[in-house]
């Protein structure tokens, strides 16, 4: 099975494609004639219920800490923008609450898959990331890294000489 196909497997993507579903739906009901609603809320909406499965696979694809934290952050924010934005319609007349109420209701379930997905990160495998955002715990920012210090020089590797002659029969 392909990484492409795990990833749309996994329960947390599943539910990040229920929410994009949703949300297609749910801006289907907001009246065409409010120009207000259909530049912002509906753009904001469709934009950040596409945003979450598309980090979903970024970060599975990624699969180091820092990078998979950033997209996570990324989700985060979309999924909390998209569940109150669909509240604010309530307020802004759109009918039919029952579906803004059960789109909230998936945003609910998808953070608590969210929160386990997040937490089988596996910390040890990672780049320390400089701007000291998306770290491991216990990694800081001004952290000296530990080869640091050491002096590397490519062409001491393994006895390397750029200038002697290469020959398939050497190899054995």
């Amino acid at each position: 099975m392909s990484q492409r196909d795990r990833t749309h497997q996994m329960p947390i993507y599943k539910k990040a494609e229920d929410i994009f579903k949703l949300t297609e739906g749910l801006i289907q009901i907001i009246p065409k004639e409010d120009e207000f609603l259909q530049e912002t809320t509906v753009r904001f909406m469709m934009e950040d219920a596409m945003t979450i499965p598309a980090k979903i696979a970024g970060a599975e694809a990624a699969d180091l800490y820092d990078l998979r934290m950033e997209n996570a952050a990324i989700i985060r924010k979309a999924a909390r923008n998209l569940y109150v934005q669909a509240g604010s319609l309530r307020y802004h007349g759109v009918d039919n609450v029952e579906y803004i109420d059960l789109l909230r209701k998936e945003i609910d379930e998808f953070r608590l898959l969210f929160i386990a997905w997040v937490a089988s990160f596996d910390v040890w495998n990672y780049i320390k990331d400089d701007w000291g955002l998306f770290n491991p715990p216990g990694v800081n920012a001004h952290d000296k890294d530990l080869d640091e210090d050491i002096p590397f020089n490519p062409d001491d590797f393994f006895g390397f000489d750029p200038d002697a002659d290469f020959d398939e029969d050497d190899e054995e």
